[in-house]
C-alpha cells in the first residue's frame, strides 16, 4: 500500500492562462471565479482536495504582471511570492499553442523561489491544437532545458489529461498525514467566496476600466428560516463608474445580482436573498490603508 501524501501546490503563471479554471477542474467543483479578462484573481486562495491516496492543497495565485503600479498591483505580486514560498510543489501554467515572453518571465521568477522544490509545467488549452504531433518540438525543447520535473499537456476547459497532472503532482508531494479535514474545500469562509462570486459578474459583464476599479465588501450575512440574507457593497472610484455599474433604471446592477445569486445558491445549497449597493470610494485601489480595510491584507 502506497504511503499517504499531502502538501501545498502553488499554481502560478502569467494572466489569462487558465489557472483558476484548472484548479476548479482539479477540485471537481467551482470554488474560484473565472473570466476572460486578466487579473480576475487578486488573492492567494487555497482549494483543498482529499483522495484516498493524497491531500492536495492548491494555492491559486494572481497572474504575474511584472512592474505593476499601485498598491493593488503590489498586493497581488506579494500574494504570488507568498504562494510560491509556502508550496511543497510548484506548477507553472502556460497556454498553448506557444509560450510567450511573459511565460519565460514567470519561469525566471519561479526559479528564484524554487529552493530545490519540484517544478511542473501544465501546458493548458491543448484543445486549441488541431494536430497534437505539432507539440512534439516544443515538448522536446522544454524537456531539454531540464527545468521541469514533469510536463503535462492538458485542457482545463474540457478536463483532458487533468488526471495525469494530478497524478504527477501526487508523485512530488511529501509523505505525511492530511493537514486539513477531508471534507474541507478551502481555507476561505463563505463571506469571502460570496464576495468573489459578485465580483466575477462585474468582470464578466463590463469592459474597459470598470472591473479593475471594483471591489466587493459583504456588509451583512445572516440565516433566517432557511433563507440566507446577504447585503453587499460594490465599491468603485468615481461617480461615473457607479452610474455605469448601476445602469439605466438599475438594470445592470439587477443583472449582476441575479447571476451572482444563482452562483451563491449553488455554493451554499439553499435559497438566498442578495441586496447590492454601489458606493464610491475614491482611489481605493492605490491606498494601502483602504486595501487593508477591504480585506487585502498581507496574508491574502
Amino acid at each position: 500500500m502506497n504511503a499517504f501524501r499531502s502538501g501545498y501546490v502553488a499554481i502560478f503563471g502569467r494572466p489569462n492562462v487558465g489557472k483558476s479554471t484548472l484548479i476548479n477542474r482539479l477540485l471537481g467543483q467551482k470554488l474560484l471565479i473565472t473570466s476572460p479578462k486578466p487579473q480576475t484573481t487578486r488573492h492567494r486562495i487555497l482549494g483543498i482536495k482529499t483522495t484516498a491516496q493524497a491531500q492536495f492543497l492548491y494555492l491559486d495565485t494572481p497572474g504575474l504582471v511584472f512592474g505593476g503600479k499601485g498598491a493593488l498591483a503590489q498586493h497581488m505580486d506579494r500574494a504570488v511570492a507568498q504562494g510560491l514560498e509556502e508550496a511543497d510543489c510548484l506548477v507553472m501554467v502556460a497556454a498553448l499553442p506557444r509560450l510567450q515572453d511573459a511565460d519565460f518571465a514567470a519561469l525566471r521568477f519561479a526559479r528564484d523561489h524554487l529552493h530545490g522544490r519540484p517544478l511542473l509545467l501544465a501546458l493548458n488549452k491543448v484543445d486549441r491544437v488541431l494536430h497534437k504531433e505539432a507539440l512534439l518540438p516544443l515538448l522536446k525543447e522544454l524537456g531539454e532545458q531540464q527545468v521541469f520535473a514533469e510536463i503535462v499537456p492538458l485542457s482545463a476547459r474540457d478536463g483532458a489529461n487533468v488526471d495525469a497532472l494530478e497524478a504527477a503532482i501526487a508523485r512530488h508531494l511529501p509523505v505525511r498525514e492530511a493537514l486539513f479535514p477531508e471534507d474541507q474545500l478551502s481555507d476561505r469562509g463563505d463571506r469571502f467566496i460570496i464576495g468573489e462570486f459578485i465580483r466575477e459578474q462585474v468582470f464578466r459583464r463590463f469592459a474597459k476600466e470598470i472591473p479593475y476599479v471594483t471591489t466587493v465588501e459583504i456588509d451583512r450575512y445572516r440565516v433566517e428560516r432557511g433563507l440566507v440574507r446577504i447585503e453587499a457593497s460594490i465599491y468603485v472610484e468615481k461617480e461615473g463608474q457607479k452610474a455605469i455599474l448601476v445602469g439605466e433604471g438599475g438594470t445592470a446592477l439587477k443583472a449582476i445580482g441575479s447571476a451572482a445569486r444563482r452562483e451563491i445558491e449553488r455554493h451554499l445549497g439553499r435559497k438566498v436573498y442578495l441586496g447590492l449597493w454601489v458606493k464610491v470610494r475614491g482611489g481605493w485601489s492605490d491606498d494601502a490603508r483602504a486595501l487593508r480595510s477591504l480585506g487585502y491584507g498581507e496574508d491574502t
